[in-house]
């Protein structure tokens, strides 16, 4: 019986370790950069910084680092109006709807794990579920 709990201590640490320093795989943030450079890069800059009025940072706000769904959202659906750090953003951003669901959760897992973000991977089953609840 001792042992048995010794053991599952240790799957919950090991668990608990692992999860806590997660990192995206190279792979998915190799393919998530080339994605951000020729889809996002010209408005939300090289650094995630964007432009005012234009353009809002990609840069530790709720919007990146929240809830997935609504990042999700608006990359598949686009989004005009949006408020970042106390500064309305009116310039439209287009949908990305027409990009695979493999190819949003890459970018978006690049924009969560880069410019000193750090939020759990997008994955393309999320993606897909989103999509699927936009079509309802």
């Amino acid at each position: 019986m001792k042992l048995k709990s010794i053991i599952i201590a240790l799957v919950v640490i090991t668990a608990t370790i692992s999860f806590s320093s997660f990192q995206p795989k190279p792979d998915v943030m190799e393919r998530g950069k080339k994605l951000y450079q020729s889809e996002c890069l010209a408005c939300h800059q090289a650094d995630g910084r964007g432009v005012s009025r234009l353009a809002p940072t990609l840069i530790k706000t709720p919007w990146v680092l929240g809830d997935k769904k609504t990042l999700i959202d608006i990359v598949l659906n686009g989004v005009s109006g949006l408020e970042v750090e106390g500064e309305i953003f009116y310039n439209p951003m287009p949908d990305h709807s027409r990009l695979s669901d493999k190819e949003i959760a890459d970018v978006l897992t690049f924009v969560r794990n880069s410019f000193g973000n750090k939020a759990s991977a997008v994955s393309a089953d999320e993606v897909k579920q989103r999509r699927l609840a936009k079509k309802k």
